[in-house]
C-alpha cells in the first residue's frame, strides 16, 4: 500500500489529507494557520499521520498548495490551489467544468478542460468582503463563534441588506443593523448573501460552464451553497459535510498518486531518491498542470 499526503496551507486554515492507492481517505485534519505557516503545516502533518497510524517515511509523496505552499520544507512538490482544487473537484464530481473556490481571503473561479486542467480563471478584488474571513469577522463582532455561523444562517428569515463593496463599509452596515435591533441571524444571512452576489459576478467573468462545483471552507454551511444556486438559477455540486474545506488537500493527494504512477517499474529506492531530489529542488508541478 502506498500513501500520499496533500497539505493545503491556507491563510486562515491548514488542511491535511492522507490517501491510499485505492483513493480512500485514510485520515484528515484541519487547524487554524495563524502567523507561523510552517509550524501549522508541521502540526497538521503530524496529527494526520497519527490519525492514520503511519510514520512519515511511509508516505511516498507529499504535495502542498495554498498561501503557504512554498514555506513548508518537508514536501516533494507544490502546486497552485487552482490546480489542486481542479483535481479535487473533478475527483468528487467527474463532470465538473467550472470551480468556484471561496477561501478565507480570496475567491477564485476557474474553468476546466477535458483533462481536468485549468483553462482560464478569474480572481476577486483584493478586498476580503467576498470571502470566508468577512463572515467570520461578522459573527465574532456580534459576539458569536465561527461554529455558530451555520445555526445563525439556518435560523434566518430575511437577509439584512449589506451592500458594501469592501470590508470596512460592510462592517459599518453590520454595526448599523445591530444598533437598529436587526437580529444576528438576519445580519449573518445578509453577509452571506452579499458574498453570493460577488460569486455570481466572478463566475460571469470566467464564462461559467456546467457542471459547477463549489469548494472552500464556507461551503460546509449549506445555506451558502443554496444561496449561490438561487443566485445563478442553476444546480451546483457541493460535497457532503466538511469535504468542501478539504478539496484542495484532496487534489494534492490525488496528484501525488498520479506522480507515483508515472514512476511505475522503478525500485522503491529509486522512488525514494527521486522524491528527495524533487523535495530539494522545490519546483512547481508543471507536469501536473500547475496553473
Amino acid at each position: 500500500m502506498r500513501y500520499t499526503m496533500g497539505l493545503d496551507i491556507g491563510s486562515t486554515y491548514t488542511k491535511g489529507i492522507i490517501l491510499d492507492d485505492s483513493d480512500m481517505i485514510v485520515a484528515r485534519t484541519v487547524k487554524q494557520t495563524g502567523s507561523r505557516l510552517q509550524e501549522a503545516a508541521q502540526a497538521v502533518m503530524a496529527e494526520t499521520l497519527d490519525l492514520a497510524g503511519l510514520a512519515r517515511e511511509e508516505v511516498a509523496y507529499v504535495i502542498t498548495t495554498g498561501y503557504g505552499r512554498h514555506q513548508f520544507d518537508d514536501r516533494d512538490i507544490q502546486v497552485t490551489d487552482l490546480t489542486a482544487n481542479a483535481r479535487g473537484a473533478s475527483f468528487l464530481f467527474p463532470r465538473t467544468r467550472t470551480v468556484l473556490d471561496i477561501g478565507g481571503q480570496t475567491m477564485k473561479a476557474s474553468r476546466l478542460d477535458d483533462a481536468r486542467k485549468v483553462r482560464t480563471f478569474r480572481l476577486n478584488d483584493k478586498c476580503a468582503s467576498g470571502t470566508g474571513m468577512f463572515l467570520e469577522k461578522t459573527v465574532r463582532y456580534m459576539g458569536f463563534d465561527t461554529e455558530d455561523i451555520d445555526g445563525l444562517l439556518e435560523s434566518a428569515t430575511e437577509p439584512a441588506s449589506i451592500s458594501g463593496v469592501c470590508t470596512v463599509f460592510a462592517e459599518s452596515e453590520v454595526i448599523n443593523h445591530l444598533s437598529n435591533s436587526v437580529s444576528p441571524e438576519n445580519i449573518m444571512f445578509g453577509a452571506g448573501m452579499s458574498l453570493t452576489g460577488r460569486a455570481g459576478q466572478l463566475l460571469k467573468r470566467v464564462k461559467i460552464e456546467e457542471e459547477l462545483t463549489l469548494v472552500g471552507g464556507i461551503l460546509r454551511w449549506g445555506r451558502i451553497a443554496q444561496a449561490i444556486s438561487e443566485e445563478l438559477k442553476m444546480e451546483v455540486n457541493v460535497a457532503d459535510g466538511d469535504m468542501p474545506q478539504y478539496t484542495a488537500a484532496l487534489g494534492c493527494a490525488i496528484l501525488g498518486h498520479l506522480r507515483l504512477k508515472t514512476s511505475t517499474g522503478r525500485s522503491p529506492e529509486a522512488l525514494s531518491m527521486q522524491a528527495v531530489a524533487l523535495r530539494n529542488s522545490q519546483k512547481s508541478c508543471s507536469a501536473c498542470g500547475t496553473a
